[in-house]
């Protein structure tokens, strides 16, 4: 068979030269100047900039800032890293870009299943099936008699044909008391010792004696990890004792700086007491598990993981450590973004949370089922939960990519913005006596109050959008019923220390009781749409209105196309109800306002709004962007219900 050589060196002589700058448009590139001219243009289309405004002024509208007060460019160029600190290499300290030269191909990060049945048959079945399909590890709650999770009788039962030296099993007794979280690990500490060589037995013990007085206000001395730590160090050198959890923090609504700065605190509390036993620095980091929150907030989350391991590394070079003693980082989807109503819309949440962990460069990634809010997940929403990383790691080929974040100047820009504010409250904690102390004098739940108080207003202006929730809610859905311990309570959050602060809750409570009240009476709570002019006039408004009053449960009838003011105060006497909102555009209602107010209050109108923010006399309240949506839908049910509300 005849073969043809190619002459390489022709191919490089007939070659285009290289450019030293790769540009990715045709012609010259516009500068910032024009950039900001362009912006200044559209937002004055949009009546959202003065024509008067000086140049510029449409970049600082769109420029936000964060709740930990790190500002957010609309625009990043490379300018805006020229004073940025080195991120290093992928491998190498200060491991911004990872743990490992080669990324985490080919294999991907660590899957890693939550899981919480009490039934030892069903929650080992459930974990071999997880096993056999995708997941690499399991994180399996422990409680006592099982009601909170797996109870330590139980162990061998639902670790049963697990290969504890291929598949880590990472504990959390977190629902549970402190006696409980020692005798798991020591049952799993024997059963592994039982099942395979003490040398290659995988996992995390979860001890996290901070962490459990941070969800419920007292908890054992950090010294308490320090007999499971050292026999671990002596005879387990691939398991984590300890667990340094910034979820106590981040589920109270704290800033992802704040979550950050906690969990440094926690860590360094038990890189003390492990040293103070008589381990070196390396040992005891070692022990260490890093455990943050991964959002639905795909860039912050990327940054907060990329910059929780450029926080460790400095401890650990500030400690003595040595150079190679690098963080492992556990990320969890978010359980308190989860929502009871909408569901399904979680589907999306956790993808693109286990998205921006994956990015972010997490060792281990956890993506919660759907369902997690409701109750007890079935088969079929864990295996979506399992397939949704699968996605990412195989289809998506996230894992082909070393540090896919890395070189983005936004990206390079907020990490170490977070990192600079985390090392702040980090410092705040120890100066106040560390972890322990700060979290006894109330000064974590201090600090924490005021970022979630500003997440609460957001929320309930609606300035942070839930989507099926407070905005394009389904009012008439089909509830998805799930029985069993939801993930919150799975997590052991409950009363006693750091508050839960779950964003959907507000709106949900409403809708909840619009739904007893539908039980009681066969309809939902109603509020009448005084539409006036044609549909076309009208539509957007009372498209807006209806959209609101769904978020709280209340249905919404509407007058239709009307031309008299007798025409919407008979369709309101038809729709018998004491609330009507007033939609049309703002020259209707210059023209056609005031009468029907005085009509419908005529009618028997006790509650008047408008959609909008027209000022007419005789009114209850307006409907517009940005108003506080919960207030509105609590003064509504307090005229539908005034009793009910005053209980």
């Amino acid at each position: 068979m005849n073969t043809t050589q190619v002459d390489s060196t022709a191919l490089d002589r007939n070659a285009p030269d290289e450019p030293e700058e790769l540009s990715l448009v045709d012609g010259p590139a516009p500068d910032r100047d024009a950039w900001v001219a362009a912006v200044d243009q559209v937002l004055r289309r949009a009546r959202r900039l003065d024509e008067a405004a000086a140049p510029g002024a449409g970049v600082e509208a769109l420029t936000w800032s964060t709740p930990d007060g790190i500002t957010v460019q609309p625009l990043y160029t490379a300018a805006d890293v020229v004073d940025l600190p080195d991120v290093g290499v992928p491998g190498l300290r200060p491991f911004v870009r990872g743990d490992r030269p080669g990324g985490a191909v080919p294999d991907g990060w660590d899957v890693r299943q939550w899981h919480a049945d009490p039934n030892p048959t069903a929650a080992r079945e459930a974990i071999l099936t997880d096993l056999a399909n995708g997941a690499a590890s399991i994180w399996l709650a422990v409680g006592p008699g099982g009601t909170a999770g797996t109870a330590v009788a139980d162990l061998p039962a639902v670790l049963d044909g697990v290969l504890l030296d291929l598949a880590p099993v990472v504990l959390d007794a977190s629902g549970s008391g402190p006696d409980d979280a020692a005798a798991a690990a020591e049952a799993y500490l024997e059963l592994g010792a039982a099942r395979v060589d003490p040398s290659l037995l995988r996992g995390t013990l979860g001890l996290d004696p901070v962490g459990v007085r941070a969800r419920t206000g007292s908890g054992p001395d950090v010294g308490s990890v320090v007999p499971l730590a050292l026999r671990a160090s002596r005879e387990f050198p691939h398991v984590h004792a300890v667990v340094a959890d910034g979820l106590p923090v981040h589920v109270a609504g704290g800033s992802a700086g704040q979550e950050l700065g906690y969990l440094l605190a926690a860590g360094v509390a038990y890189l003390r007491a492990l040293t103070g036993a008589g381990l070196d620095v390396d040992a005891a980091a070692r022990l260490v598990e890093l455990r943050v929150a991964a959002t639905a907030d795909q860039f912050p989350t990327i940054a907060k993981i990329r910059a929780a391991r450029r926080l460790w590394s400095r401890v650990l070079e500030a400690s003595g450590a040595a150079p190679g003693t690098a963080p492992t980082v556990h990320a969890v989807a978010s359980p308190t973004m989860y929502t009871r109503r909408d569901p399904y819309v979680n589907l999306l949440r956790g993808t693109v949370a286990g998205f921006a962990a994956g990015v972010g460069g997490a060792d281990a990634v956890t993506v919660a089922p759907f369902d997690a809010a409701l109750g007890a997940s079935t088969p079929f929403s864990r295996r979506i939960a399992r397939n949704t990383q699968s996605l990412l790691i195989m289809e998506a080929h996230l894992a082909r990519v070393i540090d896919p974040a890395g070189g983005s100047w936004y990206a390079e820009t907020l990490t170490d913005g977070l990192a600079r504010g985390a090392w702040a409250f980090f410092q705040e904690l120890e100066a106040a006596g560390g972890a322990v102390a700060a979290l006894d004098s109330g000064l974590v739940a201090e600090r924490v109050a005021a970022v979630r108080a500003a997440g609460e207003a957001d929320v309930a202006t609606r300035r942070t959008p839930l989507t099926g929730v407070s905005e394009f809610p389904d009012l008439h859905e089909k509830p998805v019923l799930r029985s069993g311990t939801d993930l919150l309570a799975g997590l052991g959050v409950r009363a006693g220390g750091l508050p839960v602060h779950r964003p959907a809750a507000a709106f949900e409570a409403l809708r909840d009781r619009s739904d007893a009240v539908l039980a009681a009476t066969g309809t939902r709570p109603t509020a009448f749409l005084a539409t006036l002019g044609p549909l076309a006039a009208y539509a957007a408004r009372a498209g807006f209105a209806r959209n609101l009053l769904h978020a709280g449960g209340i249905d919404a009838v509407e007058a239709g196309p009307t031309q008299t003011v007798d025409e919407v105060a008979a369709a309101f006497r038809e729709a018998g109800t004491p609330v009507a909102v007033l939609c049309a555009p703002d020259g209707l209602y210059a023209e056609r306002a005031a009468p029907v107010v005085a009509a419908l209050r005529a009618a028997g109108a006790r509650h008047v709004l408008l959609a909008g923010k027209a000022r007419v006399d005789g009114l209850d309240g307006r409907l517009y962007t940005g108003v506080d949506a919960l207030a509105v839908l609590h003064g509504i049910y307090a005229v539908l219900d005034p009793q009910e509300d005053m209980r």
